[in-house]
């Protein structure tokens, strides 16, 4: 009886784990909350194959010969959100993105401007900036608003009588693109009693994206900076507009900008 991988099969045992190697370093690069499992299913798709070839099915080997190669297709247009918006981030990146957005000045402008406006009045508020990764997964959408940042318009969604003012507004380039949305709170047991339920849901989105969180107490009027599971309590305006720009602009917030 022959081995299930004899000599004869295994250059092709090989050809196919690569091409499960480099999906899965496309997919951790694209997304990495999703590389395991995109991983483990290529994994039994292999495993599969080679079964159903030692068994002399036919059909079946050739089904699951056509699903390994075609994953990359498959990927590409599962992932073409992400794949647009890391190549939109390189052609920034090659445009020098330190050269000054007028539209990025003007919605940073908007954004610190409305913030001080909340903090003055000590109205509560949660606002998250999409760098690069989509949050869609991750987040109850409220309200699809798809407009400028203003800083009426921020003021006009977190007054205590609005009905979207407990929720998150969802900030993607210079646009509000929803508003009144829930974020999954953070379960570190290490989170000081004293945060309230919009700092945890600020940390618990940090935690598991690349996004920038900005945060308005409504007890204190501080406004926190929150990144990576980290948050700067009572951050520095200047600070702020520049951990913003960074954001708004689709580039990484570096390491360590952000400490607890």
């Amino acid at each position: 009886m022959p081995l299930l991988f004899d000599s004869a099969t295994l250059p092709s045992l090989l050809d196919k784990l690569l091409v499960v190697i480099l999906v899965y370093l496309c997919t951790l690069i694209l997304r990495k909350e999703a590389a395991p499992r995109i991983l483990s299913i290529l994994g039994v798709c292999v495993v599969a194959e080679f079964t159903a070839e030692h068994f002399k099915f036919t059909s079946t080997t050739a089904f699951f010969h056509l699903l390994i190669v075609s994953s990359p297709i498959i990927l590409a247009i599962i992932f073409q959100s992400d794949i647009k918006r890391a190549l939109f981030s390189s052609w920034q990146r090659s445009r020098n993105v330190d050269t000054d957005d007028p539209e990025v000045t003007m919605t940073v402008d908007e954004l610190s401007k409305g913030l001080h406006s909340l903090a003055e009045r000590r109205i509560g508020a949660l606002i998250v900036i999409i760098r690069q990764n989509t949050i869609d997964h991750l987040v109850q959408i409220g309200t699809e608003i798809d407009a400028k940042v203003t800083s009426e318009l921020l003021n006009s969604i977190f007054l205590p009588y609005s009905p979207i003012h407990d929720g998150a507004v969802i900030i993607q380039r210079d646009k509000i693109t929803s508003a009144g949305c829930i974020l999954p709170l953070s379960q570190n047991p290490d989170i000081a009693k004293s945060f309230g339920t919009r700092h945890r849901a600020a940390l618990g989105i940090s935690e598991q994206t690349d996004v920038l969180v900005l945060v308005v107490s409504e007890e204190t009027g501080k406004i926190s900076i929150v990144h990576e599971g980290k948050i700067a309590y009572d951050a520095d305006p200047a600070e702020i507009r520049r951990l913003a720009r960074k954001a708004i602009e689709g580039r990484r917030v570096p390491r360590g900008a952000v400490s607890v």
